[in-house]
């Protein structure tokens, strides 16, 4: 099988010894406190925030993944990610959930569940529970990105999947664990200009190859079966191939995603370092507005990826008939092999023939003729192409030599990136809120700092095992996002919305979704995401409700202070009385235009990430339209959200005392 030349590998090696460097250069000035090594110290600017979520949000996984849809439905397959790659809850941090969280001084999404809830059994027990959620989603996300990561690299090594994931997260987690938040940020601003420039690239070439072959649409139906590959607007249904036909019902999907990612943006998004660690709350807005912009530049490389994929596929089978009988052969020949072990065993074959059975090798060469090592890496499970594995098999056969390895560094990027800020998240909900809080109160920082370094080395060794007990990266991020995010979402929802809400209900509730997504992934894997949300989300509204009515309310001076805090809209009119009615009415004001701007705000980033392919794919008439919307939704936004928005210096909210006024709130 081709793999890299001597070139490609010293691009990559450099890259490595560059994060390196960068690790070390940052390993002192993390280290003099929690506050340096999980927020930065709250000193780097919203442009760096901007960039660095950029750079966290376009993942691997998350690439593979969308261009795996993309090359099945075309420009599509993004109303598929409305379940989580279109990150819709951008919007929503944008908008008031960021500024929300800052508006704390907190440090952790859990340390947040104390303020508002006070430290009674219910707000630490929320806390406890709010931590142990956000390290077994981080658990489950670095699976999927693990999983990801070596179905990649096998792909330019070779070693089976399990060895270059381990090796790549070695590395990865060095420099993690050195350089704490200074490191991924300034880690993410160096990445994400390798990251932009590799999608330029592969954007001018495919428009090239589209040079070359004519129509794309009478190519990419003939290669996927899709006659209208090259549109953008919203089927009912559309044909997918096997392994894929629970996302037929395009439009429902579509629908029931975006619902999906509303309960999230309003529950569970803007609990992140970047807002924590904001410098003022104006940045929370600015820092958010360039992190959705910059989004849209993956939308023309993923799309650039899917037609040189369909143009891939073509020259290897231009004849797809045999693929079925292939994976059925080396079933039959192969003891023990299943969907989770697939990429493994097939990696095996490709490296180390000899150690299988004459017959297996001349039966699988006879099928696929010459290259056959090349052409079964692209083999499925399934009897078909494996649309997971476009994306390293299009850098490998149609990128040339130097750009090769410079794009490939560019995923490595997109991978650390989206690594290193997952784990220093989940690390400093585990030191903060979990070992100083309750273990060791008095822990020095060197302590604090020391146990960060233990805890991330065993959460991503747990991760690593539980990556391989998936079969594919899609199964993954379904129950990530639909299944366990499910469980999360609807107790997160209502602390922000519900003055009656308590720890002990957010407790009970997230306990109770946790456990429902799990057991529902073992006794159930057979559901669809849509019913692996609905289930879960209504055991845990269920549980959440019962537990809020059957314990104590929250003491009225904490939800006092968090209200007059915070400030948000819902369900708080015993406290909303108690305000002046100048601060009320200013209040109302700010909670008005964030609402209004909602559709809006979501009209511009939806457009604006389809409008690249649609120019890419020459689709003028559907750009159009999708330019009116775009124009629409920032002229909105204007009026009603950036007009608004608070200069960088603003008084600090007064906490409300009983029988006294509350001034200079807004």
């Amino acid at each position: 099988m081709k793999y890299l030349n001597t070139l490609d590998y010293t691009i990559i090696f450099l890259y490595l010894m560059m994060l390196v460097t960068i690790a070390s250069y940052f390993k002192k000035k993390a280290s003099l406190s929690l506050e340096d090594y999980f927020l930065g110290a709250n000193k780097l600017p919203w442009w760096a925030m901007g960039i660095s979520g950029m750079s966290s949000y376009i993942d691997m996984a998350g690439t593979m993944l969308i261009v795996s849809f993309l090359y099945i439905l075309g420009p599509r397959g993004l109303y598929i990610e409305f379940r989580g790659g279109a990150v819709l809850v951008l919007t929503f941090m944008l908008l008031w959930s960021g500024k929300w969280h800052y508006r704390s001084k907190c440090m952790t999404g859990a340390e947040w569940m104390e303020f508002r809830f006070g430290n009674s059994w219910g707000g630490q027990f929320a806390r406890i529970i709010s931590a142990v959620a956000v390290i077994i989603t981080t658990v489950g996300m670095l699976a999927y990105l693990i999983k990801a990561l070596g179905m990649f690299m096998a792909m330019f090594f070779p070693f089976p999947p399990t060895t270059c994931a381990f090796i790549m997260i070695f590395i990865a987690s060095l420099y993690t664990i050195v350089s704490g938040f200074y490191g991924v940020v300034y880690t993410d601003l160096f990445q994400s200009v390798i990251v932009i420039s590799a999608i330029i690239l592969i954007s001018f070439i495919a428009i090239d190859k589209m040079a070359d072959i004519g129509s794309i649409s009478a190519l990419a139906a003939r290669v996927t079966g899709n006659h209208e590959w090259v549109y953008s607007s919203l089927k009912w249904k559309v044909d997918m191939p096997q392994g894929y036909s629970a996302y037929k019902d395009l439009m429902l999907l579509a629908f029931f995603y975006f619902l999906r990612n509303m309960l999230i943006g309003v529950s569970t998004a803007g609990a992140d370092p970047k807002y924590f660690g904001a410098r003022n709350e104006r940045e929370c807005g600015t820092s958010s507005f360039l992190w959705t912009s910059l989004m849209t530049f993956r939308w023309p490389m993923m799309i650039g990826f899917a037609i040189l994929g369909i143009i891939l596929v073509n020259n290897f089978f231009p004849d797809q008939s045999m693929l079925p009988q292939v994976a059925s052969y080396i079933k039959l020949n192969v003891a023990n092999i299943n969907k989770e072990n697939w990429s493994n065993y097939i990696s095996s074959i490709i490296n180390h023939p000899e150690s299988y059975s004459a017959d297996l090798i001349n039966g699988i060469k006879n099928s696929l003729h010459s290259n056959w090592q090349s052409k079964l890496a692209l083999l499925s499970y399934d009897g078909n192409i494996n649309p997971e594995k476009i994306v390293p098999a299009v850098i490998l056969y149609n990128i040339p030599i130097g750009a090769r390895g410079f794009l490939l560094i560019a995923f490595i990027a997109a991978a650390f990136s989206c690594f290193s800020s997952n784990v220093n998240t989940a690390t400093a909900y585990f030191t903060k809120d979990i070992y100083q809080r309750y273990i060791r109160i008095r822990a020095h920082n060197k302590e604090l700092i020391f146990i960060s370094y233990i805890f991330i080395v065993c959460m991503v060794l747990v991760s690593y095992v539980l990556a391989y007990n998936f079969h594919s990266i899609t199964q993954i991020w379904g129950w990530l996002i639909m299944g366990l995010g499910g469980g999360l979402a609807i107790p997160a929802m209502l602390k922000f919305y519900w003055w009656r809400y308590n720890g002990g209900g957010f407790a009970i509730g997230t306990l109770v979704g946790i456990l429902t997504a799990i057991v529902e992934v073992n006794l159930f894997p057979f559901l669809s995401e849509w019913q692996q949300f609905a289930l879960v989300s209504v055991v845990a509204l269920i549980a959440t409700i019962i537990g809020t009515l059957l314990t104590a309310p929250t003491d009225e001076k904490i939800a006092t202070n968090f209200y007059m805090v915070t400030r948000p809209f819902g369900f708080w009119k015993p406290y909303k009385k108690k305000l002046d009615p100048a601060v009320r009415k200013a209040m109302e004001k700010e909670h008005r235009n964030d609402i209004i701007a909602v559709p809006f705000t979501l009209g511009w980033q939806i457009s604006m990430f389809l409008m690249p392919m649609q120019l890419i794919l020459r689709t003028y008439h559907e750009f159009f339209i999708t330019l009116s919307v775009f124009l629409c939704g920032i002229t909105g936004m204007y009026f009603f959200w950036y007009r608004h928005l608070p200069p960088k210096l603003q008084p600090l909210p007064v906490i409300l005392e009983e029988g006294k006024k509350v001034e200079n709130l807004v």
